[in-house]
């Protein structure tokens, strides 16, 4: 307990670390600030920006709430910006429900709300629009507040967080919020280089301790136990479970049954702390492997027929509705429990229905169906019926929810919404949970420690697993968090533990030119200056930094090759000259040497392809060395591979590998029709005949060498004599010399190779630059520092696909679509399957059909021209969604749309919702008033029903 007196030291320097402004806005908050918070918004008050990186759960976001409240104080505009749209929604209920609906607007693009308030909430692609559009919103701005901005990782869409850090106004304080990296403090000097003074602020401790469990069969053991209390349990971990935190319990004998077994405990660092891993979980790891190892022993026909059944696993995964009862029994309530499948977490809550699992009362889910079927009221009631509405709502009121990006948005938000309060208590989520979403829980529970990325089964990264393990423990509710890993079969503890224990989640930018963008700075800056601008990227910052030590070890090699030049010199003449000759030489005769080798090859299979049954032969080579019969001669395959009898009895299949040189035939016997390679008596019949025919021909075959020297290679002969003439052929010293000449020359190759990486790294984002407006030079939207007309609608589309729609306007490819005929083709700009779907999807008839033909064509020339230049940006169009988006824009019922396109509702709207915003770019950067009119029209037609629903609350 500490003293009076040290209490007041303590608030004393807090009082000193603070200022009124900074008291002021604490006091709208229940709690006291961290220091880390505190020091962040002192940093903000006086004039810096602010680098602010901590765990998920922090209240980094109040350092992002105070910029807000120091814009409004003073009479500015601070932009909030998000990565994605429901947490750009969620932020905006925040900061209205605190300042008044006058004062604060939203801006994504779905909603348009109040976007002249001096406090705007926005996803971070409207605040890039604006920069390069010149908006006049952009008066008055001070501050920007950059929420989760380690997205400049993501490979899609991180581009777009360096292009506002690097094109704000200098004038513009900018809070950047990020969870925690590895290298913040790199980070840190980036945005101190683009942007002046940044203050870096990194805070690793999170604000609610973190346990971390292992879940095996029914019951929940501790991963770590630290060293007192393994002192006190004697190191079995068998009192480990969760909920029992008594570590210190007392065992007689523990340490001397330790000794006696051997056993040698397993440590790991955890944020500066020395831990051991569970010695029970490591005796469980050892016998369901010892299990496993039995299993596949006893998989043997004879191990079954002699009664011996497969072992079952005592350590066999719970069932999901399990999984959350016992997390119930022992308090920790609620949990997100991460499947990474979307079907996965549908099907978990229908199993958790199955098993009766009601974790709500009676009131809660009179509360619950009051607010859901509020939030739905807007949405058509045969459009609630195809999404599942009564099904998923009677789960709802049981506590138990799924969310995953295949759920209409709507009923996401309402999950969000009733977990935030505590009436659902087990939701089963995919990793995008973990993204930004504001949803808290007291346990975060792991089904598999690996996922499907695509391509195949991959382990989750250390990152990977703090940021899905950030979400358990609740700041002000819960004292502590809990992370259970769900033990699979061949689970590791020691993986578990690395994941757990590695705090290493870099930021790397995945920052890259665009067609858009080129035009946009070419635009505003011309040329050279944007090419500047560009090598101030974050990409270029790593790539130089990266540079920098394969600098230090190329100046290293080049000191070493003057050494081993000196070493070189001989008295008589250029001894490097001579050796490069000596090298030459060398190289001229291993070709040749190689290309002789290839003959013989090229000679070999021809003559085995010439075999015929009952040729006898001999095999030189391999390990059927000796006198055989040619049964079968293997051509049905690519390469011949004969089938032979050898003199000893054995049937053997040769092939290439087993002749050197060219084989012939030594003579021919008659194969018996009877004979069988299967039988004995067969082969020891056709091998003693075989004996007697190489009896009466008496001599090997003679094999057909090509002349060693024949035709003694000019080149050849010309280097021997330079060699022979050299005056330092003759000296005494020479193979000394050479050993040094020719390590010059293998540290020569390294050290080139060496150059060619540090050129490739260096100014790589001001070389691609150049790269596209190489294409958009060759296609006429650039023209020096001058954008053209065209150039200039293509500035106005921010896509992917942005040079194939301003190609497609340019040549007039949709002038004379109907509305419902162009939301079909542009469907397949927005559209990319996640899997691959059939190859030849169905499409409307007529000039749709036309048109998309078109629109391939003219990627395809688009993608050659990207060839010439060295870049490929543009994918294909995806034809997926455009049969969908027809029919939804003719008017189809929703039901018959799900059911023949196989997509889920939340695939659908978001797909949707993308061609919505895609049809307006169109709009608004066409220059043929038709066209316009028709994709507004289209726009119309595709937001309706659940695509134009969404709320703000």
């Amino acid at each position: 307990m500490s003293s009076h007196a040290e209490r007041y030291a303590a608030f004393r320097r807090r009082q000193g670390a603070s200022s009124p402004a900074i008291e002021a806005f604490q006091g709208l908050y229940g709690f006291e600030f961290d220091p880390f918070q505190v020091r962040a918004c002192k940093a903000l008050e006086n004039g810096h920006g602010v680098l602010v990186a901590a765990p998920t759960g922090s209240g980094k976001t109040v350092v992002g709430e105070f910029a807000v409240h120091q814009a409004l104080a003073e009479g500015t505009k601070c932009f909030y910006t998000t990565p994605i749209k429901a947490l750009s929604n969620q932020k905006f209920n925040d900061l209205v429900a605190r300042y008044g609906a006058d004062r604060v607007g939203l801006l994504t693009g779905d909603n348009s709300v109040n976007g002249d308030a001096p406090v705007v909430v926005m996803t971070t692609e409207v605040l890039r629009n604006m920069l390069y559009e010149g908006s006049a919103t952009l008066g008055g701005l001070a501050y920007v507040v950059m929420d989760e901005v380690h997205y400049l990782a993501d490979r899609f869409r991180g581009a777009v967080w360096e292009e506002v850090i690097i094109h704000l106004p200098e004038s513009v304080r900018m809070v950047a919020l990020s969870a925690t990296v590895s290298n913040a403090e790199e980070f840190g000097e980036w945005l101190q280089q683009v942007r002046g003074d940044t203050t870096v602020i990194v805070d690793e401790k999170r604000p609610v301790p973190l346990w971390q469990h292992v879940m095996v069969g029914d019951r929940i053991h501790d991963l770590f136990v630290d060293l007192e209390a393994e002192e006190g349990t004697g190191g079995d971990g068998e009192d480990s479970e969760a909920g029992d935190r008594d570590r210190g319990r007392n065992r007689k004998g523990g340490k001397k049954r330790r000794r006696e077994r051997g056993w040698q405990p397993r440590e790991i660092r955890v944020g500066g702390q020395t831990l051991r891993i569970n010695p029970r979980l490591s005796r469980i790891a050892e016998e369901d492997s010892r299990l496993t190892q039995l299993a596949h022993r006893r998989r043997h026909p004879q191990a079954r027929s002699r009664g011996n059944m497969r072992p079952r696993s005592r350590f066999a995964p719970p069932s999901r509705p399990a999984i959350v009862e016992e997390l119930d029994d022992l308090g920790l309530l609620p949990a997100i429990t991460f499947i990474f499948s979307r079907a996965g977490c549908d099907d978990a809550v229908r199993q958790c229905l199955s098993a009766g699992l009601v974790l709500t009362t009676p009131e809660e889910a009179e509360v619950i169906r009051e607010y859901a079927e509020t939030r739905c009221a807007d949405i058509p009631g045969a459009d609630l019926a195809v999404l599942g509405f009564d099904q998923w709502l009677r789960a709802l009121e049981c506590g138990i929810a799924a969310h995953h990006a295949g759920m209409l948005p709507t009923f996401k938000e309402i999950v969000e919404h009733l977990f935030s309060r505590g009436l659902i208590r087990a939701v089963f989520a995919t990793e995008t949970l973990a993204l930004g979403i504001n949803m808290p829980a007291r346990t975060v529970v792991i089904e598999k420690i690996d996922k499907w990325n695509g391509e195949a089964h991959v382990q989750l990264t250390p990152g990977e697993y703090t940021q899905l393990t950030g979400r358990a423990g609740r700041r002000g509710i819960d004292v502590e968090g809990h992370a259970v890993v769900v033990w699979q079969a061949g689970s590791d503890p020691e993986t578990i533990a690395g994941l757990a224990g590695t705090r290493t989640y870099p930021l790397n930018s995945s920052f890259q030119p665009s067609y858009n963008m080129a035009v946009n700075l070419v635009g505003q800056v011309g040329r050279r200056r944007s090419r500047t601008m560009l090598e101030e990227s974050f990409a270029q910052f790593q790539a130089d930094r990266a540079v920098v030590g394969l600098v230090k070890q190329l100046r290293k090699h080049e000191e070493a090759l003057e050494g081993y030049a000196a070493s070189a010199e001989c008295h008589l003449g250029d001894f490097m000259e001579y050796a490069r000759l000596r090298r030459e030489l060398s190289d001229r005769e291993a070709m040749l040497s190689k290309n002789r080798s290839a003959r013989r090859r090229e000679e070999a299979l021809e003559s085995l392809e010439r075999l015929r049954p009952g040729d006898i032969i001999r095999i030189p080579a391999g390990r059927h060395t000796g006198h055989a019969v040619v049964l079968d001669p293997g051509l049905r395959h690519d390469l011949p591979a004969p089938l032979v009898l050898t003199v000893d009895k054995q049937v053997k299949r040769i092939n290439a590998a087993d002749f050197p040189v060219p084989v012939h035939a030594s003579g021919r016997m008659r194969i018996p029709k009877s004979f069988s390679a299967k039988s004995p008596r067969s082969r020891q019949d056709l091998a003693s005949t075989l004996r007697n025919k190489l009896k009466e021909q008496g001599t090997d075959p003679v094999y057909e060498r090509g002349p060693r020297n024949a035709g003694e290679d000019s080149e050849v002969l010309r280097l021997r004599a330079a060699l022979r003439e050299h005056p330092c052929h003759g000296c005494a010293e020479r193979e000394d010399h050479a050993r040094w000449a020719e390590r010059y020359h293998r540290l020569q190759r390294e050290t080139e190779s060496l150059r060619r990486r540090v050129e490739g790294r260096s100014h790589v984002i001001a070389r691609t630059f150049d790269r596209v407006c190489g294409v958009l030079e060759d296609l006429g939207y650039l023209d020096g520092d001058d954008v053209s007309d065209d150039g200039s609608r293509l500035a106005k589309v921010y896509s992917e696909l942005d040079l194939l729609v301003a190609e497609c306007l340019r040549r007039g490819l949709w002038k004379d679509l109907s509305p419902v005929e162009l939301a079909a083709c542009a469907a397949s700009l927005v559209y990319e399957a996640r899997r691959n779907d059939e190859a030849y999807p169905r499409l409307p008839g007529g000039r749709v059909d036309d048109t998309l033909a078109e629109m391939v064509r003219l990627w395809g020339e688009l993608n050659e021209v990207e060839a010439r230049h060295r870049v490929s940006f543009l994918r294909r169009p995806d034809l997926g969604f455009v049969w969908t988006a027809h029919r939804w824009a003719r008017g189809d019922r929703l039901d018959a749309i799900l059911r023949q396109s196989d997509m889920t509702a939340g695939d659908f709207v978001r797909t949707a919702k993308m061609l919505v915003d895609m049809l307006g770019q169109i709009a608004g950067a066409t220059g043929d008033q038709n066209v316009r009119s028709t994709a507004r029209k289209a726009s119309d037609l595709v937001r309706r029903g659940v695509v134009a629903y969404s709320s703000l609350t």
